[in-house]
Order: structure tokens, then C-alpha cells, then sequence
């Protein structure tokens, strides 16, 4: 039996069947994977105006999280040649919590990026505003086309 029907008809664990152990390679993998992710997400709390489609998504993946849990509690209490099927139904469930998760993150980075090239950009555009602030006011000549031409030859030929 497995957790849900033991809590569902008030049983206690039942020691009668061996304990069949869990392969520890892949659990580890999928918890430092999903450790890593938590990093990612933390370390970037200046991101703003995500928050709705966050919870959404950190929703999915713990509801994916938990049915993977179950699955798998299930799948080391059926008969083998039933296992793999759940087995194989609870690998793509952690496989949409880890992409639920690296879609926020995605979307994070993204929006990072976004904020950094507007920021580089109004940095220049404030240089540029420098610049024609404090260029000094001339003397305004009228000049024709000729004129003109004759000035930007000449500081053509002398670089």
C-alpha cells in the first residue's frame, strides 16, 4: 500500500513487504537541479512585475513535485510489469516541474536582460545630452552649400 491509502483507511506502515530502495543517483540529480533553480530564483529578487505568473508556475511545479512523490510510492508497491508505465508517467512529471521552474527563470533572465540594454541605452542618451548641452553657442553665420561644403573639406583633409 502506499502513503494515500494507508492515511485514507487509518493504517499504520505496512512492514510486511521489503523496502525496494530508490535509486539515489537520479534523486540527486533532480534535487541539486531543482536546488540550483531555488538559487537562481533567489538571487534575483530585483526583477518586478513577474510575481502572478511566478506563483502560477512555482504552483505547477510543486503540484508536479508532489504527483511524482506519489507515483513513485505507488510504482514500488504495484506488480513490475505495471511499474514502468507509472515509473515512466512519474519522470515526465518531474520533467514539467524542472520546465515549469526553468521557464520563470527564463522569463527572469530575460526581463533582466531587457532592463540592462535600456539602461546602457539611457546611459548613452544621457552622454548625448551632455554633449549638446555643452557644446558652446556660436556665432551663427548664414552660409550657403558651398560654403559649407568647402568647411567639412577641409576638416576632412586634416585628419
Amino acid at each position: 500500500m502506499n502513503r494515500k491509502l494507508e492515511e485514507l483507511f487509518d493504517l499504520g506502515p505496512n512492514t510486511e513487504s521489503p523496502e525496494i530502495p530508490v535509486l539515489e543517483t537520479g534523486k540527486e540529480v533532480t534535487t541539486e537541479a531543482l536546488g540550483n533553480l531555488e538559487k537562481i530564483e533567489n538571487a534575483l529578487p530585483q526583477v518586478r512585475g513577474l510575481e502572478m505568473s511566478d506563483v502560477e508556475m512555482d504552483e505547477l511545479a510543486n503540484i508536479a513535485t508532489s504527483s511524482y512523490k506519489d507515483l513513485m510510492d505507488l510504482g514500488m508497491q504495484v506488480d513490475s510489469r505495471f511499474s514502468s508505465e507509472i515509473f515512466g508517467v512519474a519522470s515526465s512529471l518531474l520533467g514539467h516541474a524542472i520546465t515549469a521552474k526553468t521557464a520563470k527563470i527564463n522569463k527572469k533572465l530575460k526581463t533582466i536582460e531587457l532592463q540592462l540594454k535600456k539602461a546602457a541605452l539611457d546611459q548613452k542618451m544621457a552622454v548625448k545630452n551632455e554633449e549638446i548641452d555643452a557644446t558652446p553657442m556660436g556665432e551663427g553665420k548664414k552660409l550657403d552649400r558651398n560654403e559649407l561644403l568647402k568647411i567639412l573639406n577641409s576638416k576632412n583633409q586634416d585628419q
